[in-house]
């Protein structure tokens, strides 16, 4: 199968955030009895999983590996719409299992999910690709969004972080823990003044919260612009759209 027939039958092909007026449909009466996924070791899907692709104009790589893949931003989650379709990876989309769609992650994969907002973490099998929509990072199944507690805000700031199977790793561990202050990246940069030439255009630009965070002495030595902190989804979504208007398209969301 061609990669644009498979990204036309996947339950991702256009997932959109619920609507102001959406209608929750109702909770299992077990949700407390649904678990996080277990991660394991899975042969690599026959489909899903091409050097790369393209959807609305833009190619995404997939990965060669998940192994240490880390990143903050911003989820969302699918349901009834596309329950019972075909994922990317052949798996027939379940809102009430622990799965996800991800970009360019291999499929399958399995990940971590806390909600940098209440410290809420799930364990995830990343089995579809998505979300193609603006600037998100991962689409949960409604499963996973209920447990997390964001059903009904639709979106919510998050941390994704690979888990390794068979490896003892405190990801597996899904206690809540306090929120982290968070923080919009512009670039990073080698030298110095190059970093105060892009501080000085954004606040010029009128966004005087922009700084630049020096290089720790144990780490590698960049100038990083960022601005911030950030309250949640919303101010992040503003911020992205007007840095990018301003040439800077490649901002992401960053803890300290």
């Amino acid at each position: 199968m061609s990669l644009a027939a498979l990204l036309a039958g996947c339950a991702t092909t256009r997932h959109r955030e619920p609507p102001a007026a959406f209608r929750l449909p109702p909770l299992p009466k077990g949700l407390g009895s649904i678990h996080n996924a277990v991660p394991r070791f899975l042969p690599r899907a026959p489909s899903g999983n091409p050097p790369s692709y393209e959807v609305d104009g833009k190619r995404y790589y997939v990965r060669a590996t998940a192994k240490g893949y880390e990143a903050t931003g911003v989820a969302s989650w699918y349901g009834p719409t596309f329950n019972g379709l075909r994922t990317a990876d052949g798996d027939r989309y379940d809102m009430y299992a622990m799965t996800a769609a991800h970009k360019t992650l291999p499929l399958p994969c399995f990940v971590r999910v806390t909600d940098l907002g209440n410290g809420r973490s799930v364990i995830v099998k990343i089995n579809d690709r998505g979300p193609f929509v603006a600037n998100r990072l991962i689409d949960l199944s409604y499963a996973a969004a209920a447990k997390l507690g964001m059903l009904e805000t639709g979106t919510a700031l998050v941390e994704v972080r690979a888990i390794t199977p068979g490896n003892p790793d405190v990801l597996t561990r899904v206690a809540e823990r306090p929120p982290p202050v968070l923080y919009v990246q512009v670039g990073a940069f080698a030298v110095h003044r190059n970093a105060d030439r892009v501080l000085a255009r954004l606040q010029a630009a009128g966004l005087p919260s922009a700084f630049v965070l020096g290089p720790p002495e144990t780490r590698s030595r960049l100038y990083r612009v960022r601005v911030g902190p950030v309250s949640g989804v919303p101010e992040f979504d503003r911020l992205v759209a007007r840095l990018t208007a301003l040439g800077y398209p490649g901002a992401r969301l960053v803890a300290p």
